[in-house]
């Protein structure tokens, strides 16, 4: 009995004391804060589309001069790489024989005015003793006959003449347009002839240049589809040409026409962009980049690109933190890049703030602290019609 008594206050004992190392166990644990993210509140914006297109340069106007007559090349008359004038004289030929021509062209053309001269008065007098009867009937129509084949033989010599003047001015070759012309293939004393598939020189209009690009058929039908829909005002917007190594071009172009058949074994379709060229800093053939503008979008949502995640699948989403300040997940659609940006097509509405730092450090669920990015200066934001990037 003694014993039993002896255990019992132990036992109480040692209660009191798991009890009380309970009570400071909980009282220890400090209370965590949630978890500070930046977010960006997202707002409708004015955004022109647009898309970088791959293209080629070429003249806006081309000649290659040849000649119409045959000769010996005398003279070349311009300096090879130089500015011409449209009828501005290249190559003269040797044109004696084509001056004689048109000399014995005119001699025949005097002579044939001399006979209808005579025939005139001949036809004048037989009018006028024909009706005395002093000359035949016969002999009157005679001398009308006689006439008119004065007068043609008239015409013809004139037409002779005009041939051979127009034969004497094809000895000095003349430019066909204005331009830049290019290297001579022929130097004086080499004979050329009419319509020979070797050109002499060729000559180049630079200003205004054309920018031959090529897009995509699909693009296009998509272009219309969100017109249709209404989601895109179709525009036509200046072109901006962007050269190798970056550099832009300092004047704008505009948008020709667009090709009204598509290549069967590329899929894409040509766009033709006529671009002001003043200095001839762009030269048929080079290779240039276009930014070009086919619609505008209004009210559209664009989150920032640290924004949107990504999982293994290319599925992407976003979080945000809603009124109470509570992560929520979204699955979000995403079309295209705009600057620093994605342009939302789904998922995301204005008014709403995505995470953009921070993402590592929470789930959805989870209480946080967002901090305003344009306050704390941590993001900077682009305008919504930031030209974008090729093959976005």
């Amino acid at each position: 009995m003694k014993r039993t008594s002896f255990l019992v206050p132990g036992v109480v004992i040692a209660s009191m004391l798991l009890a009380a190392c309970g009570d400071q166990g909980g009282q220890g644990q400090p209370q965590m804060p949630p978890p500070e993210v930046t977010t960006v509140t997202l707002v409708p914006e004015r955004v022109t589309l647009t898309r970088e297109l791959p293209g080629r340069t070429n003249a806006f106007l081309v000649a290659e001069v040849r000649p119409q007559v045959n000769g010996i090349i005398e003279k070349r008359l311009f300096t090879e790489g130089g500015m011409v004038e449209a009828g501005q004289p290249l190559y003269q030929l040797e044109d004696a024989t084509y001056r004689a021509d048109y000399n014995s062209a005119k001699a025949s053309l005097q002579r044939a005015e001399a006979a209808l001269q005579i025939a005139k008065l001949n036809a004048e007098r037989s009018s006028e003793l024909v009706d005395t009867g002093a000359v035949s009937r016969q002999q009157h129509d005679q001398a009308m006959s006689t006439l008119a084949q004065a007068e043609a033989e008239v015409a013809v010599a004139r037409a002779a003449v005009e041939r051979a003047r127009v034969m004497l001015g094809y000895a000095k070759i003349t430019s066909p347009i204005s331009g830049r012309i290019g290297r001579s293939t022929v130097t004086p004393g080499a004979l050329v002839t009419a319509n020979q598939p070797q050109a002499l020189a060729t000559v180049q209009q630079l200003d205004p240049i054309y920018v031959d690009l090529t897009q995509s058929a699909s693009e296009l039908l998509e272009l219309r589809r969100a017109v249709q829909a209404g989601t895109v005002e179709e525009a036509e917007l200046p072109v901006t040409i962007i050269l190798e190594g970056g550099a832009r071009f300092p004047h704008e172009g505009k948008l020709a026409f667009s090709e009204v058949s598509v290549d069967p074994s590329t899929g894409s379709y040509l766009l033709r962009v006529v671009v002001p060229n003043p200095d001839h800093i762009l030269m048929p053939g080079m290779y240039v980049r276009a930014v070009v503008g086919r619609g505008v979008r209004e009210n559209a949502i664009l989150a920032p690109q640290q924004a949107i995640l990504r999982d293994a699948k290319g599925n992407t989403s976003a979080l945000v933190v809603n009124g109470d300040n509570v992560v929520e997940a979204r699955q979000v659609r995403v079309s295209r890049a705009i600057g620093n940006r994605w342009l939302v097509e789904e998922g995301l509405n204005a008014g709403e703030r995505v995470i953009v730092a921070g993402v590592q450090k929470v789930q959805p669920g989870m209480p946080v602290n967002p901090v305003d990015a344009a306050a704390a200066g941590k993001e900077q934001q682009q305008p919504a019609n930031t030209q974008q990037q090729a093959g976005e």
